[in-house]
């Protein structure tokens, strides 16, 4: 996956590319799709990383790019939908 992190809504300080891409990459990890415009799908993804951060992405991908548009930590509803979520698949 090709991240591109060109004018993100998010400060990168904060949340780094390789959480970025954990989250992204995870497989218990949740993606819900909100809409599709111009051949370019927009995704909501739900995800943890390595070091068990949970993480909310907003992104959309052509296939090849993934270009991130916001990112942040996950609130506590969202917290526990991806809990129990997780919960199911172990």
């Amino acid at each position: 996956m090709e991240l591109d992190l060109i004018d993100v809504h998010f400060d990168l300080k904060s949340i780094k590319p390789r959480e970025l891409e954990e989250a992204l990459e995870d497989p218990f990890g949740l993606r819900l799709l909100p809409d599709q415009e111009s051949g370019e799908s927009r995704f909501y993804a739900l995800g943890r990383t390595v070091a068990d951060r949970l993480l909310f992405v907003c992104f959309w991908t052509d296939g090849k790019r993934t270009r991130v548009i916001a990112a942040r930590p996950m609130s506590a509803g969202e917290s526990r939908f991806y809990e129990r979520k997780y919960a199911e698949f172990k």
